[in-house]
Order: structure tokens, then sequence, then C-alpha cells
């Protein structure tokens, strides 16, 4: 709240309406021992017009840098529009329908968007998201164990060029609870899963198979062959996508002969902001046979008696009010304002809006990788055709040379010596449809600069 209401007698009355002598006794449970006696670290309050000063202040110094890293956090243009409606009072503060039937409005605005993300994806049937992407491919594998009764391994192959952060928040997530997450190693020259790898793995016992795609360095996995591999072992298909690409890219639903069977992915590009990592939303579409082992709400269309339309909660597999130890899923948010605005925001669109913002990206990406490819020292590490973000190798370590880049207000790329240490000194780089010939022209002067000057020192 921007200011606090109580006066000094508010406080008095409402301790005397509870019987509390003083604020300092509501916490007399807390020993003396545990209790600070000062905060002499925390300097005297400010006024409202010096803290908003200070505020503008410290808000200046973190710059409007270009950012060309991506790795799973995309700068797209948002319409005014989006977070204009998002933020209206009544959308802002209404997106958790505990009363579902008195909350048309916010049933609607969640089967709209089901209805939307199921399309995108070329599946049956869609939740109403989860916390993350990282999150999202932890309850598909769980979801994964639930619905392949045949198999009782609890194994799922995540091949290493999926998302190192997905991997894991999977296990963290997961893997305390008897599921083994077993890696598929890549081809080191064209960053695809290792299909030699992955058929030492035929004829046992696995109940799933992870494929990214684009995968993590950005490159397109052959989804139809992996796809086609794994239900010929038995195993259902986790598919972890991007949901831009999907306006240029064969959807999930359609990989191989029978198509992915969960589809997850992070919904952050779909209308919401980069915010200093969060919050973002996790999405989440499956075939309709395994829709009750599905976690989030699911919303559905009916009419009533007299014939008119309405929207009603037809499962509530997040929540689960009366399943307790049954549930499919024991986090209880259905991640609504971000939901809300992908949905503005893939209506304000359209088809025709996500491709061009799709196609635009994948050229910014091909001019910015042409342009820093002729610089002395770069290269990339990959021949394989890509979507919008690649892996650069630089002749320098990369993490100084990011650090000099920042200096000069450009945000390079992502540094993969902590996750990929054997591709040596390789910087994840990214470029959208936000990116202008002279955003490219800068970082490619800029790097040249900065690797001029680290083989002089």
């Amino acid at each position: 709240m921007p200011f606090i209401p109580h006066t000094d007698e508010d406080i008095r009355e409402m301790l005397a309406a509870i019987g509390a002598p003083s604020i300092e006794a509501l916490f007399d449970e807390i020993p003396q021992e545990l209790r600070i006696k000062s905060l002499s670290g925390v300097p005297e309050g400010l006024s409202e017009l010096e803290i908003g000063r200070l505020m503008s202040e410290r808000a200046r110094l973190d710059g409007r840098p270009l950012t060309f890293i991506g790795a799973g956090a995309y700068e797209h243009h948002i319409p005014s529009a989006v977070w204009a409606i998002t933020s209206r009072g009544e959308i802002y503060s209404a997106y958790t329908p505990y009363q579902a039937e008195a909350s048309q409005g916010t049933l609607q605005a969640i089967y709209e968007y089901q209805t939307m993300i199921a399309s995108l994806t070329g599946m049956q049937v869609a939740n109403a998201t989860l916390y993350d992407g990282g999150s999202a491919l932890a309850e598909a594998a769980l979801m994964a164990v639930r619905a392949h009764r045949k198999s009782s391994s609890m194994r799922v192959l995540v091949p290493t060029t999926v998302h190192p952060h997905y991997r894991k928040v999977a296990l963290a997530m997961a893997g305390n609870q008897n599921l083994a997450f077993e890696p598929v190693p890549y081809v080191r020259g064209t960053g695809r899963v290792d299909l030699t790898s992955l058929a030492a793995h035929a004829g046992e016992d696995i109940t799933a198979v992870v494929i990214q795609q684009p995968n993590f360095f950005g490159v397109l996995e052959d989804v139809d062959a992996l796809t086609d591999w794994a239900h010929a072992q038995g195993a259902l298909v986790i598919a972890v996508v991007n949901p831009t690409s999907l306006a240029l890219l064969k959807p999930p639903g359609e990989w191989g002969a029978k198509g992915a069977d969960i589809v997850v992915g992070e919904g952050q590009p779909l209308g919401v902001p980069l915010s200093s990592g969060g919050p973002y939303f996790g999405f989440m579409t499956t075939r309709m046979e395994h829709v009750r082992q599905m976690p989030g709400r699911i919303v559905g269309r009916t009419l009533d008696l007299d014939g008119r339309e309405g929207f009603t909660l037809t499962m509530q597999a997040r929540e689960q009010h009366i399943r307790r130890g049954k549930a499919t899923s024991n986090i209880c948010t259905n991640q609504g304002l971000l939901m809300t605005a992908a949905t503005i925001y893939m209506s304000i669109m359209g088809p025709e809006g996500l491709e061009r913002v799709a196609a635009q990206s994948a050229q910014r990406t091909r001019e910015l990788v042409a342009a820093l490819t002729r610089i002395k020292g770069v290269r990339q590490a990959f021949e394989t055709p890509y979507f919008h973000e690649t892996v650069l190798l630089l002749e320098r370590p990369a993490a100084p040379v990011l650090r000099e880049l920042a200096d000069r207000g450009v945000l390079g790329g992502f540094d993969l010596a902590e996750d990929y240490p054997e591709l040596g000194s390789a910087l994840l780089v990214c470029a959208t449809e936000t990116k202008t010939a002279a955003d490219i022209d800068k970082y490619t002067a800029t790097l040249t600069e900065a690797l001029r000057a680290a083989r002089a020192a």
C-alpha cells in the first residue's frame, strides 16, 4: 500500500478490541534472546518525496542496455493494450475463481486461454498454467508416471540439450519422489541429441522421453525421429517448446506418427515483460486420454437450462479440495494474472501477428550471427538449423568479454561455461523482432573492441 493509514488512536482502539496492551505484546512468545534490540543498520525513514527521488535515481543506474541474452527469457514487443487491460482493477485482482460460477468473466478468460494454447501446441486440452517452464517440466514428468501405467521404472530420459535450469528444477521437485532423470548426451558437431546414445536404451522400460524444440542451444532437433523412437519403446513423449516458435514450426501434436503426449513450456514470451527473473508462468497441454492426470484448473463451456452459454470449472485438479493425498499436484496457484496477459496478447496478435514475430526474430538472429562471425575470433559452434538463438565460440574467455560488453551497454549473451564446459569459451546469443540493424551494428562494434582490447591486454 502507498501509505500507512492507521493513526495512533486507531492503533489504541484496535489493541483495546483484542485485549492487548501494546503491539510489542503481540510478539511475547518470541524469547528475549532472539529479539533484535535495535536496527542500527537501517537508516532513518525518508519522506515520500525523498524516497521517490532515491528510487528514481536507483532505477536510472540500471540503464537501458541492449540485450541479446535469451536462454529461456525473451524480449518481445508487447502492445501497450495488453497491460493496459490486464492492470485494470476488475481484472488485476479477480483472477482466482474460488467461487467459480460467480466469476464468469474469469472463467471465460481461462477458457479462451486454454483454447488458444491447445491450438498453438496442436493438443486437445490445456490447463490454467503452472509456476514456470521448469516446474512445468517437473509436473509433466510426474504426470507421465501417473499416466503410463504399463511402465514401472519411473525413468525419464532427459537430453542434456534441455534447458539446464529446467533439468535442475525437475530433479529438485521430482527427484525425491523416486523419479530417475537420466541424461542423454548431444553430438558435439551438431548440438543435437545423440541418437546413438539414445539407441542404447532400446528395449528398456522407459516411462518418458523429454524433447526440447528448439533445444537450449537454439538448434532444431529431429523431433519426428525422436518421437517415433520413444513411442516404439513404449515411452511417453514430453515436449518442451517455445510458444513463439510454434507460429513457424510444426506443433508437438504433429510430431512423428502420433505426436507428443504432454507439452510444456515457458509462457513468458506471450506478453510478459522481462522483470529481474519473473514472475513467469508455465503452460501444459496434453491428449484428452490423459486429462485426469493433468494438474491445473480446466474450464469448460456449457449451456444452462435456459440455453444460455456459461463457463464452469470442469476439473479442479490444481486444488482438488477433497482429494488430499490423491491430488495430482500440491501447487495451489494458476498464475492467473500472467495467463490473462497472455490471453490478451495472443488475441491482439492473432496467428498472423505471432507468425510475423517469429519470422522477424529468426531473421534478426541470422543477421546478428552473420555480423558477429565476421569478427576475428568469433565462429558458430554448430552448423545446424536454428530458430532465434545460437551458440558462438570466442577466442577469449566469455565471462570477461561479457563484463566488458555490459560496461558498454550491451548484454551480449549467456555464458555457457558453467553448464557446458566442454564447449570452451561459448556464448548463447539471441535476437528478437525488437532488434534493429543499428542495434546489431552496435553489438558488432562493441564486441570487436572488447576482443581487440583482450588481445592487447
